[in-house]
């Protein structure tokens, strides 16, 4: 049986991310269009956009949709609130058979990269989009593994406007270094992984930035430097405004030079250091606040795969 009808979907959280991630679907969706946008403040200005935009909108929280006859269309849903909530409203979807895409620090579910993992998480229930830093650095320190023997530290500095970093992003601090450090590990293939948040109070305010160093060893700078190139190309497939800043950069340690790497000892092999930028597309956000467009982004590239899989098996 064919099927073209695409997966609606629920945000929950009508904040700055919420409303962009709204607006992105309503613009750019494929597979995936609005079915309702959940808050729990009544003069919140995303409840407000939401209705004049027709979507169905609830301020009565998660269990307010529930009642409503369109939860029973919603597909997959959207958490933009906290990791506080996060919980108990994986519960209610794992209730009703609905799948998560988690923008929230909690990381009930496995962390995604869609560029790098998604396939592997095509039957999940819940998955995490790690940090906006994760988003924008993890798919750089993939890339050097990949056509390397070992990764054995990656270590990502991810700074932003101090304007686009709204009071969650202030309060989760911590959160955020250790769900990405987790991430680089675990995703980004590297045998330790840090990271690091500067929030920049330059004005005018300047565009999201990201340096990622990988200590690795095998491969040539050459295979390196294609793969991250080739990697980059692959992000701007959904989020247009990521590029790299300038050419990848090498340096050599040998026997006659190791870098001392503490905790671990001697390193012998190759430092590549890679600068990014990233671009908002301003749908609901300025362009300086690249930081949220990729988490953004990335949610929604996350749910049309989820989407794109559903609709290949309605049509067998």
């Amino acid at each position: 049986m064919m099927s073209n009808q695409k997966m609606k979907a629920a945000i929950i959280g009508p904040g700055n991310i919420g409303t962009d991630l709204m607006i992105k679907i309503m613009r750019t969706g494929k597979n995936i269009e609005m079915g309702a946008m959940v808050g729990v403040d009544p003069t919140s200005d995303g409840l407000a956009r939401a209705e004049r935009m027709g979507i169905v909108q609830t301020h009565e929280g998660l269990e307010g949709l529930t009642k409503l006859p369109v939860w029973d269309e919603i597909g997959v849903v959207f958490d933009a609130t906290s990791a506080y909530v996060h919980k108990q409203h994986n519960d209610i979807c794992i209730e009703h058979g609905k799948q998560m895409i988690d923008l929230t620090p909690a990381a009930i579910g496995p962390h995604c990269i869609p560029v790098v993992n998604m396939d592997e998480h095509l039957n999940e229930q819940n998955v995490n989009m790690v940090t906006c830093g994760g988003q924008a650095t993890i798919p750089m320190v993939y890339a050097v593994k990949r056509v390397t023997d070992r990764v054995l530290y990656a270590e990502i500095v991810a700074s932003i406007s101090s304007k686009s970093a709204g009071p969650g992003t202030r309060a989760n601090i911590d959160e955020f270094t250790q769900n990405t450090s987790r991430a680089i590990e675990n995703v980004g293939g590297a045998e330790r992984g840090k990271a690091i948040i500067i929030l920049n109070p330059a004005e005018p305010p300047v565009l999201m930035r990201d340096t990622v160093y990988v200590l690795s060893q095998g491969g040539s700078e050459e295979a390196i430097e294609q793969s991250v190139e080739e990697m980059a190309k692959a992000v701007q497939e959904y989020v247009p405004g990521y590029r790299l800043k300038q050419k990848v950069q090498f340096e050599r340690f040998g026997d006659n030079n190791p870098v001392k790497i503490p905790g671990f000892g001697e390193f012998t092999g190759i430092k590549t250091t890679i600068f990014l930028e990233v671009e908002g597309a301003a749908h609901y956000l300025p362009s300086y606040a690249g930081n949220l467009d990729i988490m953004t982004s990335a949610a929604l590239g996350a749910a049309e795969r989820w989407a794109e899989k559903k609709s290949s098996q309605a049509a067998v």
